[in-house]
Formats: structure tokens, C-alpha cells, sequence
């Protein structure tokens, strides 16, 4: 590290080593499913070369979101990360909990969704790169724009510009055409930034990549509706999510890595493979999977239970093909994706009954025996729709876990307490 280098910028060279050696070590496997998590390896460490560069050179990088269709960015060719992607990639770093513990050191309350105390800690530590400007994230949560104000007050982001759209509540047309504009508006902040226009027709070469990638997802998840599941947790779901919104927006690249997925997937379920030697519970994870301790319990579901997590949240595939012959639609589907569309915002904002109608639909279409929602401790909204959900599962006759974890913080709610929680509901149902 070179002196005086900032600490944000430091930390993305590691990440980028550790993830160059991973894809080196993965392409030396013979294994189809080996080398894809290689690709997935490569792809972060270039979305941190990427910024490592816009760094050196000068120029303009932001920290965007997933949901404030980021195809824009892309195409106007703006190197950008998630800003509160650092503790979701920390997850597993041993330092984790010293992190997390730090947060109520600086006077943060334990209530408080632990990504964004984290999130903040990384901004208040100078441990995520200075962009040379933001787009809020002010939704789903009321939690969320705390982090924002952080940063308006932080000695080495305040300067920073920073645009936050303004979510509207319903799907309607109203609703729609409503973030569209603001969507409109954050254009025109992106271009002062950039010193350059949008140039809408590498807007519509991007969606239209996109769309290629949100067809092969969603004949990827018709494929999961096969008993056995040809995936199990660690598929799917938030590869497919950080592929498609994330990591290769409107990118060629992702558009290879799920055909490649779907293929996989396709021999599976001819050969009738799956994660399991034999499938005996087909799980709905109803909201974000574990990101600090999966591993520490979801082996044991599949192997001890023969209990298969067959859809997830983030796996959940609602999104609509984006209609690039009219620029007015342009803008009406990329509103459509960012706030009705992508998950957890998706869950979050509008009435219950686009959260209920979700759980009614995947329980059908994926067979599934058992709803779990985990119950995230920084997903308060969702709470409120406890009951709604408990009654719709009621009216299905499928069986509803409450788990309460955090999916960062194992000491929260333990591994061991997890198995717990699931051996004893699945005896008193008789199932496995």
C-alpha cells in the first residue's frame, strides 16, 4: 500500500487480490460448478479494478444502488459500487463482530438493520473509497436514510454530492410515471457529474442486454420448480441477483454466466440431481438468506432433513421485459424494476398484498412444504405483515417458521439455536 493511501481504496486492492487468486484457483478445477463460482470471483474483483482505476485516472465514480436502475450509469459508462455492499462482502471476515461491536461504540442502537451500522461504520472508519457522488438510497426502510445522513455530516464525504430519488408508494400509473421523472432527474445530476450526456441509444443497447439476462433467470427459476430441485441454497437467488443488478448490469458477461446457469441446471434435472440424494422438505426462504453463517446450518438442513431451500427472496423473479421501442417506456420500465420489482424495496413499499401475493404464488408454482421467514432483526417493515403472512400460509395449509435472526450477526440468534428452532418444528409436523 502506497503511504498516505486512502483506507478505502487499500481494502478494494485486497478484495481484488483475494478475488483474482480465487478465479485463479477455480479455473484450475475441471468442475463446471467450480469454475462458474470462479467467473462470479472474477466479476467482483473487476468491479473493484474498476473503481481502483476511475481512483488513479480522476475519473468520476459513484456509489449507486440496484434500484436506482443502475443501466444508466452503465450506460453512460460510470464505474459505480454499492455503497452498502461492504457488509455483505465482510460477511465472512473474522473481524466481522469486532465491526459490528464498534457500531454501538460510536452510539449506534443494536436495533438499527445491522448492513446499515455496518455500512456506516465503513464511511465513519474511512474504509469504502470517497466517490465523487451518491445516489440515496431513502427507501425501503425508515432505516436507510440515516446512513445518507451520515454522510452529509462525515468529514470526508460531506462535500460529496449527493441526489436521492423520491419513491412513490403505489404501482399505479401515477406511481410509475411519478419515479420515472425522478429517475429523469437523477440522469441530469448523473451527466453534470459526468461532464457528458446520456446517450440514449447505449441506454437501450444495456436494457436490452438485461433483458436477454432476466429471461434466462426466469427460465432458470421455472427450471427450480422440478422435484428434486436441481440447486439448493447456495445457487440462484443472490448470484443471480448480484449478476443481473449488480455486477454485470446490461453486460455481455452476465448474459454468458446464466446461460451457463440455465445449462447446468437443464442436465440436472434431466439426470433428476439435486443438491440432495433425497429431496424431503422444499423450503420458501421469505426473505434475504444468512450472509455472515449460512454454512453453519444449511448443509445440515439439506443433508440431516433432506430439506431443500428451492426459492428465496432474492431468487424471486417478478420482473418484467423492459420495451426499448419508445423512450417513454424506457424510463416507465426501468421505474417499474427499481421500486415494484426488485427485491426487498419489492416487499416493502406499497400495500401488503404485493408481499402476500408473492408467498401465495411461489408456495404453488415451487411445491413448497414449508414457509421460513427468517425475520431479520433490520426488517421492521416486514413485521408488520407477520400476521398477513401467518394467515395467508394458514389458508394454504403449508406450515409457517418465525425464526427472528440477524443474517449478518450469528450471536444474535446462534447456528445452534437455529437447529434447534428447525429439528423441533420439523418432528412436531412429522416431516423429514
Amino acid at each position: 500500500m502506497d503511504n498516505g493511501e486512502h483506507k478505502g481504496i487499500a481494502r478494494y486492492r485486497e478484495e481484488l487480490e483475494r478475488y483474482r487468486f480465487l478465479y485463479d484457483l477455480c479455473e484450475q478445477s475441471d468442475d463446471a460448478e467450480v469454475k462458474a463460482q470462479g467467473f462470479l470471483a472474477k466479476l467482483i474483483g473487476d468491479s473493484r479494478a474498476r473503481i481502483i482505476e476511475a481512483h488513479e485516472t480522476g475519473e468520476p465514480f459513484i456509489a449507486n444502488n440496484y434500484c436506482t436502475a443502475p443501466e444508466i450509469a452503465e450506460a453512460m459508462d460510470i464505474p459505480w459500487f454499492m455503497l452498502y455492499d461492504a457488509p455483505f462482502m465482510g460477511a465472512a471476515a473474522e473481524t466481522l463482530h469486532d465491526e459490528i461491536d464498534a457500531t454501538e461504540a460510536m452510539g449506534i442502537g443494536n436495533d438499527l438493520c445491522t448492513a446499515i451500522r455496518s455500512s456506516i461504520y465503513y464511511v465513519e472508519e474511512d474504509l469504502v473509497p470517497v466517490p465523487s457522488a451518491v445516489i440515496g438510497f431513502i427507501f425501503p426502510c425508515d432505516g436507510m436514510p440515516m446512513l445518507y445522513q451520515v454522510i452529509k455530516h462525515s468529514k470526508t464525504w460531506g462535500h460529496v454530492p449527493m441526489f436521492s430519488p423520491d419513491p412513490s408508494y403505489f404501482g399505479d400509473e401515477r406511481g410509475v410515471n411519478y419515479f420515472a421523472n425522478e429517475l429523469r432527474k437523477m440522469t441530469t445530476f448523473l451527466e453534470e457529474i459526468a461532464g457528458r450526456k446520456l446517450d440514449m441509444d447505449k441506454l437501450k443497447e444495456v436494457i436490452e442486454e438485461g433483458n436477454k439476462q432476466y429471461a434466462l433467470w426466469q427460465d432458470y427459476n421455472e427450471l427450480r420448480r422440478a422435484v428434486p430441485c436441481p440447486d439448493g441454497f447456495d445457487e440462484g437467488g443472490a448470484k443471480c441477483f448480484s449478476v443481473a443488478q449488480v455486477l454485470q448490469v446490461g453486460q455481455q458477461g452476465g448474459t454468458d454466466w446464466f446461460a451457463q446457469l440455465v445449462k447446468r441446471a437443464e442436465t440436472k434435472v434431466a439426470n433428476k440431481t439435486g443438491p440432495v440424494e433425497k429431496e424431503k422438505i422444499r423450503l420458501f426462504w421469505f426473505d434475504i438468506m444468512p450472509v455472515g453463517w449460512p454454512y453453519d446450518f444449511m448443509p445440515w438442513l439439506e443433508q440431516e432433513w433432506g430439506a431443500v431451500v428451492v426459492m428465496d427472496m432474492f431468487g424471486n423473479h417478478p420482473y418484467a421485459t423492459i420495451d426499448t421501442s419508445d423512450e417513454e417506456e424506457i424510463w416507465r420500465g426501468l421505474a417499474r424494476r427499481g421500486l415494484f420489482h426488485t427485491p426487498m424495496v419489492r416487499q416493502a413499499i406499497g400495500p401488503a398484498e404485493g408481499f402476500v401475493n408473492d408467498l401465495v404464488r411461489i408456495v404453488k408454482d415451487y411445491q413448497i412444504d414449508v414457509v421460513v421467514w427468517p425475520g431479520h432483526m433490520g426488517h421492521k417493515e416486514s413485521l408488520a405483515t407477520y400476521g398477513v403472512m401467518r394467515e395467508a400460509c394458514r389458508e394454504l395449509h403449508v406450515p409457517f417458521l418465525d425464526l427472528r435472526v440477524d443474517i449478518f450477526d450469528r450471536r444474535y440468534t446462534t447456528p445452534e439455536e437455529v437447529k434447534d428452532k428447525f429439528e423441533q418444528f420439523f418432528r412436531g409436523l412429522g416431516l423429514g
